[in-house]
């Protein structure tokens, strides 16, 4: 399978992620609003994933995809199973003291991520409990994203890039079931939405075992106190945990930045942390399609071009991907600056979502679309270090613009509020892409391919031509209306968002850009 389908196959499962995953807002929207208990929720949720984010998709998978890679090209399968069997011992035995340690100190955390809930007793207590119930869902992720790993090591993309809708109809299952029962048994219904993280994160994990057998690769996790020590002392173990020493610090700058944020929004109107994560829910649509296909894609690859020595190939996937986020990032960034409000209204503006809801949202929403190029293509510069086991470089680029983000926030807050969070994350996004660009530059490892100044006229040519359609649009009908004529509302999106893309495409073919390139490689 190409590249080309191989990424197409990963963004088109992403897609449905991302579909269920909208379903699941726009249902949270309706059903608990902007709110202190829907604040307490992402603050509890947020949790977990911080930690989901250091252990698994994080710093983890950055350091064990590479070495899975390398060994598997240049010591066999065999190695690799056993390597496999020793990661997955040292992980279970981390995972299981990490989770009790997390449900012991969920006070302890909850007012280190949001003191500002303090103001609200009840919110606290609620993020305290939900914190407590979802804990263990690092764990299910964890083994989720080992499992991730080996899949798309073995070039298996598919059961990975499917496996979040599993949590997406959890939580949907909680929204519109789990709620009103949890309600008839006199607890906040909030909680229930908890419980639907938890289920999910299981279903997650039970998904991947049939692929992984298989594969002969579900791993065989040693349960004595030899066992433990054995897969400690073993070499690939050692690689990946030296690995992950830079690269939890990485991801630790990237988790403490919006720790900060969180913390910053807890101080400001009540909802600004649920109208940033609405937001977010939004900017994570572009780039989990573009920006993780291409990253899940491209890093067990450039690993084995590494490992092999191809350097021709390796650039060559470089400027592959850089070019496809170019062409497919900045139409997404100028619909997110020019069309917000409509897309806002119309996946959310429904129950106790209101007209303010929506407006607060949609600016959080421009916020990080004047970073989204950069937020994608840290998605394929940061693989590029990766792959060549250099997990420093990125750390020092992202301690530097953890500085960079939090001096704009001292700017930006007082006047914008919560959306000077989302527009400080977007700019310091477009710096780290340029410094991660830049390093691989100076190091020889990307060499970019002739036709770039013409392609970047191109794509620009046909983006303004979108933004003077997608501003017109968005200004000819009221979008924040439609009452009872939800339908209506939704269908005059969809056939705004094909009119766009017959719009943009076209323009590119008229200009005589070849989008053929794109599938060859």
């Amino acid at each position: 399978m190409s590249l080309f389908k191989s990424a197409s196959l990963v963004s088109l499962l992403t897609l449905a992620s991302r579909i269920t995953g909208l379903v699941r807002e726009l249902l949270m929207a309706a059903t608990f609003g902007a709110s202190a208990m829907t604040d307490a929720f992402n603050v509890a949720f947020r949790i977990p994933n911080l930690l989901r984010r250091l252990f698994a998709e994080g710093a983890f998978s950055q350091a064990f995809v590479p070495v899975l890679a390398g060994t598997r090209a240049q010591e066999g399968d065999e190695a690799t199973r056993c390597l496999v069997d020793q990661i997955a011992t040292v992980l279970a035995w981390a995972l299981l003291a990490t989770c009790v340690l997390g449900v012991l100190a969920a006070p302890v955390l909850v007012y280190a991520m949001a003191a500002g809930l303090k103001q609200s007793p009840e919110g606290f207590e609620a993020a305290v409990v939900m914190t407590r119930w979802m804990f263990p869902y690092i764990g299910f992720m964890s083994f989720v994203a080992l499992a991730a790993g080996i899949l798309n090591t073995w070039k298996r993309f598919a059961v990975p890039a499917v496996t979040p809708v599993l949590l997406n109809l959890s939580m949907i299952a909680a929204a519109w079931f789990g709620a009103p029962w949890f309600e008839r048994l006199g607890l906040p219904p909030i909680y229930a939405m908890a419980g639907g993280v938890l289920l999910g994160g299981a279903l997650q994990l039970g998904a991947q075992v049939p692929a992984l057998r298989r594969l002969g690769l579900w791993p065989r996790v040693g349960l004595g106190w030899a066992a433990l020590k054995a897969a400690w002392n073993h070499p690939g173990t050692r690689r990946v945990l030296t690995l992950m020493l830079p690269a939890l610090l990485g991801v630790s700058v990237a988790q403490l930045s919006l720790l900060i944020n969180t913390q910053i929004a807890s101080h400001l109107a009540v909802g600004s942390v649920s109208w940033l994560t609405y937001a977010d829910r939004l900017m994570e649509f572009p780039t989990a399609m573009l920006g993780v296909a291409l990253g899940v894609v491209l890093l067990p690859q450039l690993s084995a071009a590494q490992a092999t020595g191809d350097t021709d190939r390796y650039s060559g996937l470089l400027d592959w991907g850089l070019r496809l986020v170019v062409l497919l990032a900045v139409p997404c960034a100028v619909a997110l600056l020019t069309f917000a409000q409509p897309l806002v209204a119309v996946l959310y503006h429904y129950g106790r979502f209101g007209t303010a809801d929506v407006q607060q949202t949609a600016t959080a929403l421009m916020g990080y679309g004047a970073g989204l190029i950069g937020l994608i293509a840290i998605k394929v510069l940061a693989p590029g270090f990766y792959a060549r086991q250099d997990i420093r470089t990125p750390v020092k680029i992202a301690i530097g613009v953890l500085v960079l983000t939090q001096a704009l926030n001292l700017v930006l807050v007082p006047h914008l509020a919560h959306a000077g969070l989302a527009l400080a994350i977007g700019l310091g996004a477009l710096v780290n892409a340029a410094f991660l660009l830049i390093g691989l530059r100076r190091r020889g490892a990307y060499r970019p391919a002739p036709g770039w100044a013409k392609f970047g006229l191109q794509v620009l040519a046909a983006s303004v031509l979108l933004a003077v359609y997608l501003t017109w649009l968005s200004a000819r009908v009221g979008w924040l209306g439609f009452e009872g004529a939800a339908l209506q509302r939704v269908g005059l999106l969809t056939l705004g968002i094909v009119g766009a893309g017959a719009l943009y495409f076209g323009a590119l073919v008229l200009s005589g850009l070849n989008l053929r390139q794109f599938v060859r490689q």
